[in-house]
Order: structure tokens, then sequence, then C-alpha cells
């Protein structure tokens, strides 16, 4: 029955929360208790909970038990290197509606709960309050809320939809505002500070607010004298990949490794080229089976120097599942390799000798690029900088990066990293944002034919390296 009575709500347009799904179910009659109460409601949430229930029906106490609290992930270590978040061994992905449902609330409760932390979203309500025709506020007025929809005026003034647990809100952008020169992608989570309109009660916009890092001075010096290397994009088993460069960068490690003290190695994803990822691919395969690309990259990871510590994650051409986030290589790929290896998940947040690194391999930068102005692959880190003003990985749903519906969303960046690191775009950058080391970490693949086609230009062959104990990065170029 819980699932018939959840479809059937689903078809009519309507999501439930966990608290607010028992306790219709515990009704003698629940999808017609549900129908009726629904349609009494003033608004139309995204999600109907037990606080929309309550403004409707009359909730005997003792009251339902909420959702229990999501406990710390236990963490991972191997010698120095401890993996403090990933999904891996941690998946409770559930494929329904409800499994989608339940994604997303965590993430507008994680990205609001940033958003409370500003100074400048001090006093916020909830959209219902703020609609209330009995309260409307001559006031201004903040609100949290997810973005519904995004559309331009004939007269040019943008219109935005946001949503909470609430209810729903239209958000009028004048067109002189800094905001409406701004792009704001759908599912992002902002805060909105305007002036209630007692006409049609849209909420003026005078400032948006987004959840962003907060300024820091960077990485403390430490007294630490050991580096981290960052190589992405190795793509073993393309026709493009640049064995040469590679040779000459593991020989200038073996030379070099140990006076310049590299002791940690990270692959943010595409280790290898993988197999039916795209049209014809096998056309530029000189490895045509997975399994043997990986072993031909563990054999090339052995003469990387001994001590040296390899932290391995996956990308969107590699052995696991397409949907983010995605878990580590599994047993047939993992085991080809040596157990000194750490394999992780993407995205990874990591420890590294005090510093927190996050990694991620960026396959939403495809929807960054043709949803945020002025964003291009040749300049990866604009990119970078726009997911840590959201402080989150792939803002945008419905793109090309799917998703996988977690109980919890593990592309929110809740940690401000110390060193956050990308691959994907076959770019080369290192920057610094509000504090936090950005990396770019190239590839080891020259130009494919698709990106001749559209007349891109990778940056190859770099090594990124960062010193732990003082922050200062240095590009080694083969």
């Amino acid at each position: 029955m819980r699932n018939a009575v959840v479809e059937a709500l689903a078809n009519d347009g309507f999501l439930l929360d966990q608290e607010a799904e028992e306790f219709i179910l515990g009704q003698p009659s629940p999808l017609q208790f549900a129908r009726q109460a629904i349609s009494q409601l003033p608004y139309q949430p995204l999600v109907v909970t037990m606080r929309d229930l309550r403004t409707v029906v009359r909730v005997e106490a003792p009251r339902l038990e909420t959702v229990p609290r999501q406990e710390p992930l236990p963490s991972r270590r191997l010698g120095e290197v401890e993996v403090l978040k990933d999904i891996t061994s941690h998946s409770d992905c559930l494929a329904t509606v409800e499994g989608f449902a339940r994604y997303f609330q965590d993430r507008f409760a994680s990205l609001k709960g940033l958003l409370l932390r500003r100074r400048d979203m001090l006093g916020a309500i909830s959209i219902q309050r703020a609609m209330d025709p009995r309260k409307l506020q001559a006031d201004e007025v903040k609100v949290i809320g997810m973005v519904n929809e995004v559309r331009e005026t004939r007269s040019g003034e943008r219109i935005v939809e946001l949503e909470d647990d609430t209810g729903r809100m239209t958000v009028m952008v004048p067109k002189d505002s800094k905001a409406a020169k701004d792009s704001i992608l759908q599912d992002e989570v902002v805060g909105a500070v305007g002036r209630m309109s007692r006409k049609d009660r849209k909420l003026i916009l005078k400032e948006l607010i987004r959840p962003d890092v907060p300024f820091g001075s960077g990485m403390e010096v430490t007294d630490s004298t050991a580096q981290v290397a960052f190589m992405s994009d190795v793509h073993v088993g393309s026709n493009t990949f640049l064995e040469g460069r590679w040779q000459s960068m593991m020989a200038w490690l073996k030379e070099e490794a140990e006076e310049l003290d590299i002791r940690y190695i990270v692959i943010p994803g595409d280790c290898v080229d993988g197999v039916g990822v795209f049209p014809d691919q096998e056309e530029e395969l000189v490895i045509e089976d997975i399994i043997d690309q990986y072993r031909a990259l563990a054999e090339k990871l052995k003469e990387v120097p001994d001590g040296i510590r390899i932290v391995m994650q996956p990308g969107n051409h590699d052995m696991v599942r397409p949907a983010e986030p995605q878990p580590a290589l599994g047993e047939e790929a993992a085991r080809l390799f040596d157990s000194s290896i750490l394999q992780v998940g993407n995205p990874a947040y990591l420890r590294i000798e005090g510093r927190t690194i996050l990694s991620y391999h960026g396959k939403s930068f495809d929807d960054l690029m043709s949803g945020i102005k002025g964003l291009s692959y040749s300049q990866p880190i604009k990119a970078m900088e726009e997911m840590l003003k959201r402080r989150h990985l792939a803002p945008a749903y419905g793109g090309k990066t799917p998703f996988a519906p977690e109980r919890r969303d593990y592309l929110v960046i809740d940690e401000v990293p110390d060193i956050f690191v990308t691959g994907h775009v076959h770019g080369a950058g290192v920057s610094f944002y509000n504090g936090v080391r950005l990396i770019n970490a190239s590839t080891w693949q020259d130009q494919t034919s698709y990106q001749r086609r559209l007349n891109f230009v990778p940056e190859p062959a770099k090594l990124t390296l960062v010193h732990l104990g003082t922050g200062r990065p240095a590009v080694a170029e083969f």
C-alpha cells in the first residue's frame, strides 16, 4: 500500500517527506485523506511536510518521530591519508520519486544551514510566514529558498520562483539590479533580501545572497615539509595517451621526489579511457578491454618511487556508476593495483598531514559552462569559484551530470577545504579563492578528435605540486 499511495500522490504532482508519509499511511483511507488535506493547503509546496499538514488538520500528541539525525560517517585511513567523507560503502540510494525527494530535502537543509550562518541572513523567515497576508511586513524581508524556475519578462525584469519546505514565492528581480546580470541556476539554494509587494505578494529583490565560503587568509604555515602532487585524466588505453611525456614525468619523479619531499599523488578521475563512453570510441583505443586498461595503468604506477602514497578517484570514463556521487573502483579493478594505493570515491574529502583536500573529478563543468555567463572550458578555475560560491559541486539538476538519489547530498561543500582540486576539462590552472587553493590538474592525453571538432586545446602533461607546510604551489611541465 505504501508504494501505491506514494506513487499516486507523485502522479498528482505531490511528494511527501518521511514524517508526513508515516502520518498519512496511518490514516484509515490514506490516499483519500492525503488528497483532501492537500487540496485545502493555501499553496503547493515541492514536498508536503507535517508542518504543511498541521495547517489544515489536527495532529494529536504525541507527534510522530522525525527522521533520525544523520550520524557522522566513519573515516578510512591509509598511513597519513585519511578519507573524511565519500560515498564508498555508505550508499543507500533509493531510485524512486521518494528517493529524489529526500535527496533534495537534504540538499536544501544543508545549504540553508550554511546560509543561516551568514551575518547578512540573520533574521531569515520561512516563505509561508513572508507570504502570510495578515503579516505582510513593510520592512526588509529575508527568505531562503531553492530556485524552482527562472524566467524573463517582456519588460526586462527577471522572475525567480523560490521554494522552501513551507511554500513557494515569486521574487521579482529589477532589471537595474546587480542580480539581474547574475546567472541564477535552477535548484541552487539562495537567500533573497527585499520588500514584499502588498499588491501581489511578490518579493522585490534588493540583494541575492549565496552560501559562499567565508574569506580566509589561506593555509597557516605548519612544520610539514611534504608535498602533494596532482595528476588528473590519465586516460590509459587511448591512442592519444602521452606515453613519452608520462615516462619523462616518471623519470623526473625518480630523480627529484626525495629532494622535493613529494610524498603523495592524488589522481582526480578518468584514470583510464574506458569503453563506450562516447560514440565510436573504439576507433581511438589501443586497449579495447577496460580491465586491461586498468592492468596497464597499474603497471605504470609501479614506476612511482617507493614512499609516495597514491590516491585514486574515478571519473566519468571509469568503471563505476555514472551517477554522482561515485563510489571507489570495485574489487575487479581495484585488486589489480598495489594495496598501498588508496581507492576513494568521487567526490572525496581527504585529510593529509592536517590539510583538508576536496577532490572532485568535475563532470558538472559541462552544465556550469552552459548555465553561467562568462564561463569557458579554457578557464576551469572560474567554474570552480562558482561551485564554492554556491557551496555545491553540481548545483544544477537535469543536465549532463546524472545524480544518484542518496539520503544525503555528498556534493554539498559543507566543509571549507584548504585545497580544492578538479580534472575533467583537461585544462591546467592554479589560483586562490577566499583562502582556498584551487587546482585544475591537467591531463596525460593529447587533443582528441572530439576536442579538435570543438577547437578545444588541452593543457597536458603538467604536474601541480602543493607544499603541505606553506601552501605554496608549483607546476612541473613535461
